[in-house]
């Protein structure tokens, strides 16, 4: 999978600069998050930058998937741009300025960005685990590589990149001396439990019964809840259809429906109560077909 890098940061991050964090990004892609996701991809700058970011030449995104520089937090300037350019291809955005609201570097939101890319390129995987508060039922986890533990980052070539989960995260149970996160930092003395948020981190589910999204962190986290609240204002650049409330009516009424039935442990498509008998027209056509 290539990632083409596009710079529209007006001159903020000069393409030397961003040569440099997109090195040392696919080196953690190559030596730490390939060995345990299994997921390779490789970021390439590419286009040109410009004062005005101004459409394209096909040339100028030869990826599988694009993300975008862009200095300001102008998401339907930002989303124009990506239908009139690269309509259908998995794509993400790196605001700057949210970044900087964040007090987080930018080099760290854009291996965020790429790594839930790779993770989930049409951002459409959900994992059943537990609500975060009423761990007796269950919910649709948003597949998400660095949303929990997002608060925290390391150094790869002297550029600052984004811890990141593992499998075990989305895993049902803890396993004995299983890993849940690169890093594996304790709070309190505990590691990261899996479907959990370290602090400064949040997690988004689809919960079933509610027919809605929501989210969730360390109860008292303000620094969790102030970056929450700062990535809300771009959150429909990528991940609209995580805020999304399921329509109850005409088809995704069907859909809502299996949701529910694989919450509560049944297949989809399975029905409370039983089957009703054929028709006997049905019946007696079924007995032709035999003979």
């Amino acid at each position: 999978m290539i990632i083409s890098v596009i710079n529209h940061t007006h001159g903020k991050i000069t393409d030397e600069q961003l040569q440099v964090a997109i090195r040392a990004i696919n080196r953690q892609i190559a030596h730490d998050f390939e060995p345990y996701w299994s997921l390779y991809a490789e970021l390439r700058l590419e286009g040109r930058s410009e004062v005005r970011p101004t459409k394209h030449n096909l040339a100028d995104m030869r990826g599988d998937a694009v993300i975008y520089m862009w200095d300001n937090v102008d998401v339907e300037d930002a989303l124009g741009y990506h239908d009139k350019n690269d309509r259908g291809i998995p794509y993400g955005f790196v605001f700057t300025e949210l970044s900087q609201q964040l007090g987080e570097n930018w080099t760290v939101t854009l291996s965020h960005e790429a790594l839930e890319l790779i993770g989930d390129p049409e951002v459409n995987l959900l994992v059943m685990g537990p609500h975060p508060t009423e761990p007796e039922r269950d919910v649709f986890h948003w597949y998400e590589m660095c949303d929990a533990v997002q608060a925290e980052s390391y150094v790869v070539d002297e550029v600052e990149v984004s811890n990141f989960v593992l499998p075990l995260y989305f895993t049902g149970g803890d396993e004995t001396g299983g890993r849940n996160d690169f890093l594996g930092r304790l709070y309190d003395g505990k590691p990261l439990k899996s479907f959990g948020v370290n602090p400064g981190g949040y997690i988004g589910f689809y919960d079933p019964l509610k027919s809605d999204n929501g989210t969730f962190n360390m109860e008292g986290d303000t620094r969790a809840e102030a970056r929450r609240e700062i990535k809300s204002r771009a959150r429909s650049a990528r991940r609209a259809i995580r805020y999304q409330r399921f329509d109850l009516s005409g088809s995704s009424e069907t859909v809502a429906a299996e949701v529910r039935q694989m919450a509560s442990g049944k297949p989809p498509g399975s029905r409370d109560s039983a089957k009703k008998p054929a028709k006997k027209g049905a019946k007696k056509a079924a007995k032709k077909k035999k003979r």
